[in-house]
């Protein structure tokens, strides 16, 4: 079990890094003029994401497979930071979905968000995270 642990964990930095990552591209990418510049972003908005995605779904696999093997199914209702955890991965599934949506646009040309829309959307997850931490090692509720 503490494999599957420490293997959710290395998932989850490495999703959180692309997480942390891909909104700046998006800030740069908005703040840019320069056609080559926007397209060199472009691709490499396309290829974090890429690389990210396997990592989300590593961490909701493992994470899946720590919670009903790891005994936490059991008595699963009245283990509220458990919900309210798995509330917040949830919203943090719809943000890397936005962001895939996002570089969608951004290969389509078609985005018009400003930098400072993306600087507000790149400190969302910076909160969840916190949420989450405290959640899990504190167990508040």
């Amino acid at each position: 079990m503490l494999w599957i642990k420490a293997f959710h964990i290395i998932a989850v930095v490495c999703w959180f890094a692309g997480i942390f990552y891909l909104p700046r591209l998006f800030v740069n990418h908005a703040l840019v003029k320069d056609a080559a510049t926007k397209a060199q972003l472009t691709t490499m908005a396309q290829k974090l994401y890429r690389f990210i995605t396997p990592f989300m779904i590593l961490t909701l696999g493992l994470g899946a497979w720590l919670v009903v093997a790891g005994g936490f199914w059991e008595g699963f209702r009245f283990q509220h930071w458990l919900h309210a955890k798995l509330a917040l991965v949830l919203l943090l599934v719809v943000y890397h979905c936005w962001m895939g949506v996002t570089v969608r646009r951004l290969v389509k040309q078609t985005d018009t968000h400003s930098h400072k829309f993306y600087r507000i959307m790149n400190e969302l997850p910076v909160l969840i995270l916190f949420a989450v931490v405290i959640l899990v090692v504190v167990k508040p509720f």
